[in-house]
């Protein structure tokens, strides 16, 4: 449990349960659409952490660097925000299109596209908006 445990609780507190899928990976996509990437990534890193080295490590690794970029973005960081949805697809890459209920081929296309939006504008112009804001759902099976 780290320290940041409490305020993760908290977050969670009030995420609907999914029997498909533990907590944290559900209150990821709940904290990602409501446009706290800071805290998605807070919410997915307590999860990754002791499975990180396994097999599935690096799909949330991926989730939390997307996270992270949107977290560069609010910040004004552009560079590092592309470096990351970077590093996010690349992540993302080494699974299949449809991986653990989640289109990890539209978030792949996500990354390409938010690259190419900062590249276009030499790294100089910030597209993050409230109507450009993404939302990542679960898919249902």
């Amino acid at each position: 449990m780290s320290k940041k445990s409490p305020k993760i609780a908290a977050l969670l507190a009030s995420v609907p349960p999914d029997p498909r899928h533990p907590i944290h990976y559900t209150g990821y996509f709940a904290c990602f659409n409501a446009g706290l990437y800071y805290e998605a990534h807070d919410v997915l890193e307590e999860m990754w952490l002791p499975v990180r080295r396994s097999e599935g490590g690096n799909f949330f690794k991926g989730l939390i660097q997307l996270a992270g970029a949107f977290v560069h973005l609010q910040k004004n960081r552009l560079r590092p925000a592309g470096k990351l949805f970077a590093l996010a697809e690349a992540n993302l890459a080494l699974y299949p299109d449809v991986h653990l209920d989640f289109d990890a081929a539209a978030a792949r296309r996500l990354c390409r596209e938010w690259i190419g939006t900062l590249a276009a504008s030499g790294y100089g112009s910030n597209p993050l908006a409230p109507e450009r804001a993404p939302h990542l759902e679960l898919i249902a099976s």
